[in-house]
């Protein structure tokens, strides 16, 4: 006689129909819409927005729209050509705004350290007062630039030119 036998049938459990929920779907039911309602309200603060993905630069003025035009026409000086001329127009060109945006700050007369001072005041972000060879460049005999101080003069004077206030 097997003993497995001996065991009572199996009782299946009763059908539990799907209402009413327990009280934890009750809850849920009230909070989803609320939350819902929240986030709706909520949208333009967690999704950018198409248009305004990254801020747009203004429209630059005639004026430096031409002292950029400037510079980039200038020679640079490349594979050792003296940069004293390139370096002088620089600072003319440089002197030529500062004087047509603040006449009367008697910026032209300004020299050295006190020049790229004045130009830092007016644009820190371009940090002109690293480049101190540009206002001692043009009266060395033979200065010579290389290529990477060339282009970081260069990017540090355009800098300047469209964000000086």
């Amino acid at each position: 006689m097997n003993p497995l036998d001996a065991l009572a049938p199996l009782i299946e459990p009763p059908a539990i129909g799907w209402w009413p929920p327990a009280p934890g779907w009750w809850l849920l039911a009230l909070v989803l819409p609320v939350l819902a309602w929240a986030l709706w309200r909520q949208r333009h603060r967690l999704l950018p927005r198409q248009g305004a993905s990254a801020p747009q630069e203004a429209p630059l003025d005639p004026l430096r729209l031409a002292a950029l035009e400037e510079l980039a026409q200038l020679p640079r000086p490349y594979d050792g050509v003296p940069a004293g001329p390139w370096l002088q127009a620089i600072n003319a060109l440089l002197k030529r705004l500062c004087r047509a945006r603040w006449p009367n700050d008697n910026s032209h007369t300004l020299s050295g350290r006190a020049w790229l001072a004045f130009l830092d005041n007016r644009c820190p972000a371009a940090g002109l007062t690293r480049w101190m060879i540009l206002v001692e460049g043009g009266y060395r005999a033979e200065c010579r630039l290389d290529d990477k101080a060339i282009e970081g003069l260069n990017a540090a004077v355009e800098t300047w030119v469209r964000k000086h206030v």
